[in-house]
């Protein structure tokens, strides 16, 4: 794992660990919670730099890195998103997975029905952002191995805690990238399209379809920032 360093409430360090080929996070009892609006947009900006294809996994094998005992599968609602992590059954902490945590923080959204329509239009396939299955969008609009509906980047969300850290920047420290909110302008502008909330989506090729449908948002974002 790779850890990170970062700003939490009240003045507090957060340290976590990232583990990019498993694509999940290790977060330290109640952390994840206790992360600032920059803090987050650190682990945003982590995620969507380092996402790969997800591959289908049996997360009830996991074990906590603290006491080696088995995670146990947890189910949570954040406002009215449904999400699951990992925990420890000493309460070391817990292990979520990338796209988790991006619900957890309000940043997916599933696809609408019409959404749905003008995808298939594009590609007969995708991955799912969850376990990484294939989704055969001609007979399904979610995933039949582990059941999660089909979802998208949600860029009104991302611009959102931009514009909080901006505001909130009580420790005078600068924007972590002065250019995020202008790429964040564009995506938005770009997911008026006919296909919301999916910026460029008809310039994807198969490689960016395979990171899923929230992982080619996220990558295409990327690629935005980097311009």
């Amino acid at each position: 794992m790779s850890p990170y360093h970062l700003d939490g409430h009240l003045g507090r360090d957060v340290d976590i660990d990232v583990c990019m080929p498993c694509q999940a996070i290790w977060f330290d009892a109640q952390e994840s919670l206790q992360l600032t609006a920059g803090a987050t947009l650190t682990v945003f900006r982590v995620i969507g730099e380092n996402v790969s294809r997800p591959a289908t996994r049996d997360g009830d094998i996991v074990r906590c890195p603290r006491c080696h005992g088995q995670l146990r599968r947890t189910q949570d609602l954040q406002r009215n998103t449904h999400f699951e992590y990992f925990r420890c059954p000493n309460q070391h902490g817990r292990l979520i997975a990338f796209f988790d945590f991006l619900k957890e923080k309000g940043f997916v959204k599933a696809l609408l029905p019409q959404q749905i329509a003008a995808l298939r239009e594009h590609v007969q396939t995708v991955n799912c952002s969850n376990c990484g299955a294939p989704v055969d969008l001609a007979l399904h609009s979610q995933c039949t191995h582990c059941g999660s509906p089909l979802s998208m980047l949600d860029i009104a969300q991302a611009e959102q805690l931009v514009a909080q850290l901006q505001a909130a920047d009580d420790r005078g420290k600068q924007p972590l990238d002065p250019g995020l909110p202008l790429a964040l302008a564009l995506a938005r502008q770009q997911a008026e399209s006919a296909f919301d909330g999916m910026p460029g989506h008809q310039d994807w090729d198969g490689e960016m379809w395979s990171l899923g449908t929230v992982g080619a948002g996220l990558s295409a974002l990327m690629r935005l920032i980097q311009k």
